[in-house]
């Protein structure tokens, strides 16, 4: 299996192969459609605020988060917002899905004797939500969010932890995420081939990813 990333050689030198959830196997038009439209409308009905009026209150609160566990926690947004987050998420599902060709990725490389390992930011709740609609977790061998640990992927002690509970070689392992805080994380804790997703959110236009390898969706990766 060749592409302009990975050659043969190169994926012959790769034992593990670890992956971001969303954005990189599950379409990120869920998680957008969710904050950006679902959870504004129920904040701020009550409050007499239409979702944009909404949203545009709530914007400072998601930014000053950015990249703390808190960001990704929906106990935390709970609290905050006096919402409750998973209720809500489990009210509609439906937009919950597989990004193209991303199962099929996951099936070849399993076929290649690789060994598949979620490392998600996702809150362990959110994961079991999304795993419900989309059986993700039965195509991996393990998986591991960063709420367990008590760091998100950005911070060096979530690659720390990780590599206590799953003793993978980071000079022998892949990682994919379409994050450049995390994809620069991942890098900074040593893993030799990281690559970015230039198409997380099958409702965006592509993200630019200049400072490392990518490709539109992980199948390009075959």
């Amino acid at each position: 299996m060749k592409s302009a990333l990975l050659s043969a050689a190169t994926w012959s030198g790769i034992d593990s192969v670890l992956l971001d959830l969303d954005g990189t196997l599950l379409d990120l038009g869920y998680d957008t459609h969710f904050w950006h439209e679902v959870v504004p409308a129920v904040w701020g009905a009550p409050r007499g605020l239409d979702p944009v009026s909404a949203r545009a209150q709530l914007e400072p609160k998601f930014r000053a988060c950015e990249g703390t566990l808190d960001w990704y926690c929906i106990e935390y947004w709970s609290r905050t917002l006096q919402l409750d987050i998973a209720a809500l998420k489990r009210a509609d599902p439906s937009r919950i899905s597989w990004l193209p060709g991303a199962r099929e990725f996951v099936r070849a490389v399993r076929g290649m004797g690789k060994r598949l390992v979620l490392a998600t930011n996702s809150h362990p709740v959110t994961l079991s939500i999304k795993d419900e609609r989309t059986q993700v977790l039965v195509e991996l061998d393990a998986a591991y969010s960063s709420h367990v640990f008590g760091a998100p992927k950005e911070d060096p002690r979530f690659w720390q932890a990780l590599q206590r509970v799953e003793p993978f070689d980071p000079m022998r392992s892949l990682f994919v995420d379409d994050s450049l805080p995390v994809l620069r994380a991942a890098r900074r804790a040593g893993i030799a081939h990281v690559v970015a997703v230039r198409k997380p959110d099958s409702t965006r236009a592509a993200n630019h990813h200049d400072e490392f390898p990518a490709v539109d969706g992980v199948i390009d990766l075959l």
